[in-house]
């Protein structure tokens, strides 16, 4: 008995002796592939923030309770999780291509894939390197549900207009882009192979931003070296071609000629081609015009760690002219990254990201009535590129208008140039204390100067031609931005006997941003081109100035906007199943009045990780399950500075001792009332994984603004009209987005020489203004033809910037069928029968109405890559179905060329009833009606590349860590009714877009190159 009673107090004794043990836990972390150890690898003691990092030969040293568990993390592996219950633990990690998938940026911080309960998208860097994009929007179009990206042009250079969720505004409906951490206007300043992330977010958990994130936010996060690592090189070289991937066909001369002939006669007059023998195909202006242009680029990066430090640089050069005018419309970039983070202390860490960009760009005239590629389209075949004497030739005297010149000679007279130099720097501290709690603060600054210069020399490009130069000038445009930003935030994070995850931060960020502009035109100037310009003698003008500064129609000279932020964020999980995430956030703006400064926003979302629970856990089919909602209300103040109070800031002229002076006045009608756009955004959602093979993500979302800041209709007698004035903002509309996402992606390792990825989505979207607050209940927008109302309105019932028109209901064939028909003026057999909407018998403008709209609604995208042995390959498609296209490039005057569909036109009755006659005379079939509109739906190969990267022998023999060649084609395709150039371009205007007056196409690009590691 004596010696059971001994053995019980031995047990007992080496029970609480274990329970309470602390081991110094060492070990080496490889990679389960290759065996090579791995430098940097985070080690840390679950459910604390305490941890360390393996040294440069992979080893690591730990002092940890007995039973506790260590997490191990590595950028580019796998997490795994180990129990301590012996004092050497070795741990091999597997390379996981979601690991960038796992770390989500969530704002002012990171979650793990599993936590986030908002609707947040990641693309990865190697997403990124497959795509090989000029811009990075083209690596973000098709590859992220809810996010439609359009460009302004092909033209080199040309920026893009992203939209999250729809339009929800009729002023600015950009997202908030943030290059690690800071604030930049667009993404071209970003070197694309510098990215090692881009998180989207796309619903209320964009809230923790503020005011600037109402239309979602852009988070990239730049490449950075990693600890106890020597020096490694990467080296990308790419070349290619540009060609245009369409040409509008268009009547040759004979064609062109006999249709004139047609027109002249139908309305009495003289022909105006008596013989068109010898005439043939005459000019073919697109093929003039268009040109098979180079690109190329090269950027180089350098990583290196130490113990303490991480360093990374990048440099880059891209150059690319343009498939219109070649050189005259070039654009290159030139960036340079330094990356530096460093542990000041063990606790205290310093982190810093600087980019400088350098920019020029030379410009054509685009999108607009009597650009370029519109005249292109519309001067005559029968005129010749040169007359006899070898100078340009013109447009007929009349027949052409006074918009409609030689396209050849505006490119050779083209003499602009635009550069801009730009710096933006990020510095941060970051300081633990007490187990867990951290503080942070972080810096981040831009500052770029932007100049551009344009020299109009004295040329005529024919009668009365609204591009004539009387006078030559040389103007000098120059601006100036300097914006800060200062966050400052005090995190708390514990885990509570390992099931209560406890998140808490509070914070306040400061920004400040600045411009100022300046033009300088001076006339007489002489010269050949920009380099060699020479000032003139004295011109006077009535004020006696050779030079005045031009203030930019009564707009500010300078501008100083701030915003004031107070924020706080709970996040709690229990259990691992059961998350919540709350933010609140107090924004003040300066371009609200006193009343109406501040506004409070708050949000909030709940995740369930049903994966985790017992009925789910040991599931073959269920992998993982997460069910997710959120909702909130954000703020947007996007509306120009100061409108709460009058400002001198607008032009007039005074008399002072019997001369005339030129001042200032009262600028833009003021409303001390105006406040907040207010965003409401809604998600439900859920993320599952079924046989740890196949990921798919839907959402439902609806997102409502109230308040929209429109412009007010107001009288002229108050002075809205005066040069530099404008009528006042008001807020006084609501407008609705809701849709469905879908995301489904599958991965598949065959063997180890082949395996392959496949990814589709699409995205549903349905926009409606439900209320327009002034007194008419429309806004209206756009431009049609020459002196046409606006085709564009913004109105409760429709979506925002629908088109408003007449609908048609074919062609008269006869004169009976006109005799028929409601009364519709000058209208003959052969036009077009616009529909009698509101059946009074008469076709007025009461008879337009909705008649398409610009937004598509339903978006896809579908990415398919594969690599076998030593090779890869990559497609990626893009759709947009259901929206529609205007279209304005046809000038529909008697001499102007037309496109080949007008030889189906209507030559007598049952001839044809989709395209009128021709006349010269007066029909209504040029004013806007649904025969301009037309289906902009289309699908879009974007990209296809295949490399090759050479064997482990080849480089070890050649010293490299990496050798790869490849050859890729992007914008392969485009499958699409729509008729003019391209229809994946817009202005991206909310009330106006879609209106093709020339668009300059995305060119098809060829493209070879390598890349090299050292």
């Amino acid at each position: 008995m004596r010696k059971n009673v001994n053995l019980l107090l031995l047990t007992f004794l080496f029970t609480i002796t274990s329970l309470g043990q602390t081991l110094n836990v060492t070990g080496v972390v490889k990679d389960a592939t290759t065996g090579e150890v791995l430098p940097g690898v985070s080690i840390s003691i679950k459910g604390t923030t305490l941890g360390t990092e393996t040294d440069f030969d992979g080893l690591y040293s730990i002092k940890v309770d007995k039973g506790a568990t260590l997490v191990f993390n590595y950028l580019g592996y796998q997490k795994k999780e180990v129990v301590v219950n012996e004092s050497t633990i070795n741990v091999s990690l597997s390379e996981s291509a979601e690991t960038l998938d796992e770390i989500v940026v969530i704002g002012y911080g990171t979650q793990t894939k599993k936590e986030v309960t908002g609707a947040v998208t990641v693309v990865g860097s190697a997403t990124i390197e497959d795509l090989k994009p000029t811009r990075i929007e083209q690596a973000l179009q098709g590859q992220v549900a809810g996010v439609n990206i359009t460009q302004n042009s092909g033209s080199p250079g040309a920026a893009s207009n992203i939209r999250i969720r729809g339009v929800s505004t009729n002023g600015d409906s950009r997202p908030l882009i943030l290059l690690d951490g800071r604030v930049i206007e667009d993404l071209s300043v970003v070197n694309p192979s510098d990215i090692e992330s881009i998180n989207i977010l796309k619903d209320a958990a964009a809230g923790i931003y503020g005011v600037r994130a109402a239309n979602g936010v852009i988070l990239v996060t730049t490449k950075n070296g990693r600890k106890n690592t020597e020096f490694k090189s990467m080296l990308n070289i790419e070349g290619g071609l540009q060609q245009t991937t369409r040409k509008i066909p268009l009547l040759n001369a004979t064609e062109y000629a006999l249709l004139a002939n047609e027109a002249f006669a139908a309305n009495g007059e003289s022909l105006p081609f008596p013989n068109i023998t010898g005439l043939g195909q005459g000019t073919n202006w697109q093929d003039q015009a268009f040109e098979t242009a180079p690109t190329y680029s090269i950027d180089y990066s350098l990583n290196k760690g130490t113990e303490k430090s991480t360093y990374s640089l990048g440099l880059s050069v891209l150059s690319q002219d343009g498939i219109v005018g070649g050189a005259k419309s070039n654009f290159n970039r030139r960036n340079a990254r330094f990356n530096f983070n460093t542990d000041i202390l063990e606790n205290l860490k310093f982190t810093s990201s600087t980019i400088y960009t350098n920019t020029n760009k030379k410009n054509l005239i685009e999108n607009t009535l009597g650009s370029v590629l519109f005249n292109a389209v519309n001067m005559p075949p029968t005129t010749p590129v040169f007359d006899t004497n070898g100078d340009f030739s013109q447009p007929p005297v009349t027949g052409t208008g006074i918009e409609v010149a030689n396209p050849l000679a505006q490119i050779d007279q083209a003499q602009n140039r635009t550069w801009v130099n730009k710096i933006s720097g990020s510095y941060g501290l970051n300081y633990k204390f007490l187990d867990y709690f951290s503080a942070e603060t972080r810096f981040q600054a831009n500052y770029s100067v932007s100049n551009a210069n344009t020299f109009n020399q004295i040329f005529s490009y024919g009668n009365g031609n609204v591009f004539n130069v009387d006078q030559s000038t040389f103007v000098d445009f120059k601006q100036s931005f300097f914006d800060y930003t200062f966050d400052a935030f005090l995190k708390y994070e514990r885990v509570y006997k390992d099931v209560h995850d406890v998140k808490a931060m509070i914070g306040t960020s400061v920004f400040k941003t600045t411009g100022r502009f300046e033009t300088i035109l001076t006339s007489n100037a002489t010269g050949t081109n920009l380099n060699d310009v020479v000032l003139g003698a004295p011109v006077l003008n009535g004020n006696g100035l050779e030079i005045f500064r031009n203030n930019n129609n009564g707009s500010n000279l300078s501008f100083d906007s701030r915003l004031l932020s107070y924020f706080a964020r709970l996040q709690y999980a229990y259990d691992g199943k059961y998350l919540f995430s709350a933010v609140i956030r107090r924004d003040g703006s300066s371009n609200f009045g006193p009343k109406n400064k501040f506004g409070y926003f708050p949000t909030a979302s709940v995740g369930w990780v049903a994966s985790e629970e017992d009925f789910l856990k040991d599931s073959k089919l269920i992998s993982f399950l997460k069910l997710r909602a959120s909702y909130g209300i954000i703020g947007n103040d996007r509306i120009g500075g100061f409108r709460f109070v009058s400002v001198l800031n607008g032009e007039a002229e005074y008399v002072f001792n019997n001369q005339l002076a030129q001042g200032l006045a009262i600028g833009p009608i003021a409303n001390p009332e105006v406040r907040w756009e207010q965003q409401k955004p809604l998600d439900i959602g859920f993320d599952v994984e079924l046989f740890n093979k196949v990921n798919i993500t839907a959402d439902y979302f609806r997102k409502t603004t109230d308040d929209l800041l429109v412009a007010a209709q107001t009288s002229g007698i108050i002075g809205v009209a005066a040069p530099g004035s404008s009528v006042p903002f008001i807020n006084a509309g609501s407008v609705v987005n809701k849709g469905f996402e879908f995301s489904i992606g599958y991965k598949e390792v065959v063997n180890e020489d082949f395996n392959f990825n496949i990814n589709y989505n699409f995205t549903t979207l349905d926009n409606e203004v439900t209320f327009v607050g002034n007194q008419t209940g429309i806004i209206e927008g756009g431009s049609f033809g020459v002196g046409q109302e606006p085709p564009s309105r913004m109105e409760a019932g429709f979506p925002i910037g629908y088109f408003y028109g007449y609908k048609t209901n074919g062609l008269f064939q006869t004169q009976a069928d006109v005799n028929a028909h409601a009364t519709q003026t000058n209208a003959a057999p052969g036009d077009l029968r616009f529909v009698d909407v509101n059946g009074d018998g008469v076709i007025t403008p009461d008879d337009r109405t909705y008649i398409g709209d610009p937004i598509a609604d339903l978006t896809m995208g579908l990415n398919l890559s594969f690599n076998y042995k030593n090779f890869d390959f990559n497609a990626y498609a893009f759709a947009s179905l259901g929206n529609e296209i205007v279209r304005n490039y046809e000038r529909n005057l008697p001499l102007t060329n037309r496109p080949t569909y007008y030889l189906d036109r209507w030559t007598g009755p049952g001839t044809s009833n989709s395209f009128p006659r021709v006349t010269t005379g007066a029909t209504g079939n040029t004013l806007f009606s649904d025969f301009y509109v037309e289906d902009g739906s289309f699908l879009r190969l974007q990209s296809l590349q295949l490399g090759y990267s050479f064997s482990d022998s080849v480089l070890e023999k050649l010293q490299f860590d990496k050798l790869r060649f490849y050859v890729r084609a992007s914008n392969l395709f485009t499958l699409t009714k729509y008729r003019g150039f391209d229809p994946t371009t817009s202005n991206g205007s909310p009330i106006g877009g879609g209106i093709d007056q020339g668009f300059y196409p995305n060119p098809r690009t060829f493209f070879f190159g390598m890349n090299v590691n050292f």
